[in-house]
């Protein structure tokens, strides 16, 4: 009887299986080889081989996109992972109102970015209120370019990406605190320790797991970002395009009856790769961290 049953876990597993095929499997599977193609947007194109990725190295558009993303990550990831943890640390505590701090923290989580980028648009224009205040402080004569600058548009950006996912990883760090075991805190306690050395002695290296799953997930997140880029520049990405990030060129490259879908596809593919180095990077990072 229970040979015959077999099948009755893929029974369960086909919906899932068919939206991953559908949705994820082929379009990937079409991606790759759109990326040896010259098709457009249309349809159509003929195989030419490596063509796409020769392209790559000698296009100056897709080298400003890719610095500007590492830079992304550079910045956005150590941030995504030190502050939630702190503000996790603060809020755990069960204090009378806690939970109306830990919902003014999600909130940004749950508003679209397209109301994200209205809010920080306001803020950061030339008579928002951040130059508002500058200018009432006496800290700038002539409000700053956050908007039309491009290298203060890719900062206005990340400021606006750490805002935005300060909640969300907050919360993943808010259940692995949960797990900390007490007697380990308290024995700390006991020897002397005070509540910031109970914190990195005992605390942060229990969550180094948490950390790592966070670095990963906000570097993923870092390398694909686009909508911060092009709502907070109205499309532009800056003067001249020169806040582009990857993701806003593979977008620029295949938008449009005109596009070249399968340039965009080599970039997109590219894109992946570099996204799968970089997670396979830091876990096995933290993996040599753990066995020394």
């Amino acid at each position: 009887m229970t040979g015959r049953r077999w099948y009755a876990p893929w029974l369960f597993l086909a919906p899932a299986l068919a939206v991953a095929v559908t949705f994820f499997l082929i379009p990937f599977g079409n991606t790759v080889v759109l990326s040896f193609t010259d098709a457009s947007t249309l349809g159509g194109g003929h195989f030419t081989g490596l063509d796409n990725y020769r392209r790559l190295l000698s296009d100056d558009a897709f080298w400003l996109s890719l610095r500007n993303t590492a830079l992304y990550v550079v910045v956005v990831v150590p941030l995504m992972v030190v502050l939630p943890l702190l503000v996790a640390a603060l809020v755990q505590r069960r204090i009378a109102g806690i939970g109306f701090f830990r919902a003014v923290f999600y909130s940004p989580v749950v508003a679209s970015m397209v109301v994200a980028g209205l809010i920080w648009s306001w803020l950061l224009s030339s008579d928002g209120i951040v130059n508002s205040l500058l200018r009432a402080l006496h800290l700038v004569a002539e409000p700053l370019p956050f908007l039309t600058d491009s290298r203060l548009l890719l900062f206005s950006a990340m400021a606006m990406t750490v805002w935005k996912g300060l909640g969300y990883y907050m919360v993943v760090y808010l259940a692995a605190l949960a797990n900390v075991p007490r007697s380990l805190l308290e024995a700390a306690e006991v020897d002397g320790a005070g509540p910031v050395r109970r914190f990195m002695s005992v605390t942060v290296p229990l969550l180094r797991p948490t950390m790592v799953l966070v670095a990963t997930l906000s570097a993923i997140a870092s390398a694909k970002v686009f909508a911060e880029v092009y709502t907070l520049s109205d499309g532009s990405a800056g003067p001249g395009g020169e806040a582009r990030t990857l993701v806003y060129t593979i977008r620029e490259a295949g938008l449009g009856l005109g596009g070249e879908a399968g340039y965009a596809s080599a970039m997109s593919l590219a894109l992946f790769l570099g996204t799968l180095g970089l997670s396979v990077f830091v876990t096995r990072l933290n993996s040599r961290e753990q066995q020394a």
